[in-house]
């Protein structure tokens, strides 16, 4: 072996870990972006604590907790494969990961549903659609909206890409190795949970201000 050859790749173990050390770094990463996000708005909310409250109460409780419901299945649905592919059961692996992605597909339209109710409402102060607020002050209303729309679909953004890692990744199972497969599957794991949990906190700064 050359002084210059990594020895990262050298053994399964090794690329293992390295795989989980790229995930936990690049989680670390898009930890911070939300972490100023939701530094900013509870700024605000200190700031505007009143406005924000009652902004709140016009959200869907029924489909935020829904959507919450769904995340929560979706992590059980994705520790499943993980502990499936660790034994190396390869059939139900799949499923759990086609349960899992179908889940993200289901809060994806729940959260449409609930962007639909709220556009209609006049409740959405983006791409210059017209922001109807009946309520107490709402210049900062539509500042608790704004951001609400901000955190939620880049949430949906990164949910979406999971989706997508677990199509890709079904779709070339049969070439891939054995060993290939489980840190695939623990790899796309680390990151569903941390989507997952990031909504777990979301939910509740959002949806249950003051109720």
């Amino acid at each position: 072996m050359s002084g210059t050859e990594s020895i990262a790749f050298d053994t399964p173990q090794r690329e293992r870990r390295a795989d989980n050390f790229a995930m936990w770094v690049f989680i670390g990463s898009e930890a911070m972006l939300f972490g100023a996000i939701f530094l900013v708005f509870l700024v605000a909310h200190i700031d505007f604590g009143p406005a924000f409250a009652a902004a709140s109460k016009r959200l869907s409780l029924p489909l935020g907790t829904l959507n919450t419901a769904v995340l929560i299945t979706s992590s059980f649905t994705m520790a499943l494969a993980h502990m499936l592919a660790l034994h190396r059961r390869w059939r139900p692996t799949i499923w759990a990961l086609v349960a899992t992605a179908a889940l993200g597909v289901c809060f994806l339209i729940v959260k449409g549903i609930e962007y639909g109710k709220e556009i209609n409402e006049g409740l959405a102060p983006v791409l210059d659609l017209p922001f109807r607020y009946a309520g107490p002050d709402p210049v900062h209303a539509q500042l608790f909206f704004g951001l609400y729309f901000a955190m939620t679909s880049l949430h949906a953004l990164h949910l979406i890409g999971g989706i997508v890692v677990i199509a890709g990744m079904i779709a070339f199972w049969r070439p891939s190795s054995p060993a290939n497969r489980l840190r695939r599957v623990v790899a796309v794991g680390l990151y569903w949970h941390f989507v997952d949990v990031i909504w777990a906190f979301m939910f509740p700064v959002l949806y249950l201000i003051n109720r």
